[in-house]
């Protein structure tokens, strides 16, 4: 494995970044879900998503999608992977101070684990401010490219976070792909 995170640009049109974003605007948003319930929820995590699913309208979407990860995956982790969940499409709003705190996508307990976490930048830098991708490996903090259109690929076992929104709106398609689990 190269780098932990790596970073792709170009690797969607404009065309197809705002496809997916009006996609994503027509579907009915509703406040995240943790899997395992707390008594503070909102301390962990606020955001509005929706499940994008496999189907007719969406086919090429996931297409397009799995074409990246199976380039990322070749040439960078070369983990077993094998499908890819349902889409995630994330909005963060200013005026709700969304964020999510720092946790990983991993699941070992999970019939089928995701291997590789993938976050396509949809929204412009400049129209938000805080929000930031961040990740912690060795000690060390890094932050996520926020230029519209960059997809950032990590293993689903890094630690990462989503630091506060402070105002406007950030939307990013997360992306999960799943295989047996490491060995």
């Amino acid at each position: 494995m190269k780098s932990a995170v790596v970073v792709l640009h170009d690797a969607f049109s404009s065309s197809e970044l705002q496809a997916i974003e009006e996609y994503g605007d027509r579907l009915t948003l509703q406040k995240a879900a943790l899997q395992a319930r707390g008594a503070d929820d909102d301390a962990i995590r606020i955001s509005r998503v929706a499940r994008i699913a496999p189907g007719p309208e969406t086919k090429a979407l996931f297409d397009r999608i799995a074409q990246v990860v199976q380039r990322l995956n070749q040439d960078n982790y070369r983990f077993d992977v094998r499908g890819l969940e349902n889409l995630q499409y994330s909005v963060y709003h200013g005026a709700e101070g969304a964020h999510y705190t720092w946790h990983v996508d991993y699941a070992p307990d999970n019939p089928t684990p995701r291997k590789l976490s993938l976050s396509i930048q949809l929204s412009d830098a400049a129209s938000y401010e805080g929000c930031d991708l961040q990740f912690q490996m060795s000690g060390q903090v890094s932050v996520a490219p926020r230029r519209r259109g960059a997809v950032i690929c990590f293993p689903s076992f890094v630690l990462h976070r989503v630091t506060p929104i402070v105002s406007g709106t950030r939307k990013a398609l997360v992306v999960w792909a799943t295989g047996p689990d490491f060995r």
